[in-house]
């Protein structure tokens, strides 16, 4: 059994041999240790050790053996942590599935790396059959901004399944902290609980990694949704109420309002949990002036703003209900979110 390291190996990074059942114990007391005094929350500490126990399972289960590296980490003056393990057993014939909860090539109850995608922030996998795997995850130190219930956007959202549904398969996001806004909507495939559970993981993914590039949010959602019917998915940043960030996979509708030219909203086709679905973000400039629509396909895809005369000035709230009053589909799940700068 490994012994525990001292502060001052915790400088250079921590080692672990893991060959044994007890060398798993030593590693998340060194993980559990590591997160604390790099400035993690206990919270966020135990969810930590979590990982480390998941990574030195598989290393037991599907390798025999194997190394598990803790590592201070710091990127744009944002301080983190990485997890790294390396084996040289059979490898894996299909990385992405491995993220499924419940997936296993050995009769177990899977490679727990559905749980340490929901974890960490970045998850990296390099795998060949017969050649070993490494992963390497990151966690990082989330920065201080409260969250805010007021700022210079006006929200609206609509959602409602369809018609004597219980369960709704869509969901959406809307996460304001700092000077910032996260909005966006999520559906699930299909209709009832399956739609729904895969929309809640996807859901719950952006929620708990919202400060992440977009880029990294869909290919976490992709992950998370692993083992579900899939979602299609919109997200929208707002750095500023000159500039954002889009990104979308599916047929997420998202329009605006107010500009002379049309804005280019891409989606990018594919299902996020199905297949490679990979999202590609544009960086758009914005005036405060516009307003932006975001809506699943429960409602009708061919409309024009002027089926709506005035809506340009409507509060948000106030946009949304029209837009599910007059497109909404009762066969299906639909959500509609508007967002607008609010008066100065």
């Amino acid at each position: 059994m490994a012994t525990p390291v001292n502060s001052l190996d915790l400088a250079k990074g921590i080692e672990v041999m893991v060959a044994e059942a007890g060398d798993c114990v030593t590693a998340q007391w060194s993980a559990r240790h590591l997160a604390a005094t790099t400035g993690f929350a206990q919270e966020c500490a135990e969810e930590i050790a979590l990982v480390v126990a998941e990574l030195t399972s598989n290393l037991l289960k599907h390798a025999g053996r194997g190394v598990l590296t803790l590592r201070r980490v710091e990127h744009g003056g944002q301080a983190g942590m990485e997890i790294e393990t390396k084996d040289h057993g059979p490898g894996m014939t299909d990385v992405e599935q491995s993220f499924a909860d419940g997936y296993s090539t050995k009769g177990t109850l899977g490679y727990g790396l559905g749980t340490v995608n929901r974890l960490m922030d970045e998850v990296d996998i390099r795998s060949m059959p017969g050649s070993g795997t490494q992963i390497v995850c990151r966690r990082w130190m989330q920065h201080r901004r409260e969250p805010s219930m007021h700022g210079p956007w006006d929200v609206g959202v609509m959602t409602r399944s369809r018609r004597l549904a219980p369960e709704n398969g869509d969901a959406f996001i809307v996460k304001r902290q700092g000077g910032e806004l996260l909005a966006g909507v999520i559906d699930g495939l299909g209709h009832g609980a399956p739609a729904q559970t895969a929309a809640l993981a996807a859901q719950h993914f952006v929620e708990k990694h919202a400060e992440l590039p977009l880029e990294k949010i869909f290919v976490g959602v992709s992950r998370a949704c692993r083992g579900t019917r899939g979602v299609v998915m919109a997200l929208v940043r707002f750095y500023s109420q000159t500039r954002l960030a889009f990104a979308s996979v599916g047929n997420v509708e998202g329009r605006v309002w107010g500009s002379e030219t049309r804005i280019p909203l891409v989606a990018r086709r594919g299902i996020l949990g199905v297949g490679e679905a990979r999202a590609h973000v544009e960086e758009l400039t914005w005036d405060p002036r516009w307003l932006l629509v975001l809506h699943s396909d429960g409602l009708r895809a061919h409309w024009q703003w002027d089926d709506f005369p005035g809506i340009g000035r409507d509060p948000a709230k106030v946009v949304a209900a029209r837009l599910m009053r007059g497109l909404a589909n009762e066969a299906d799940d639909a959500t509609v979110l508007a967002v607008r700068c609010e008066a100065p």
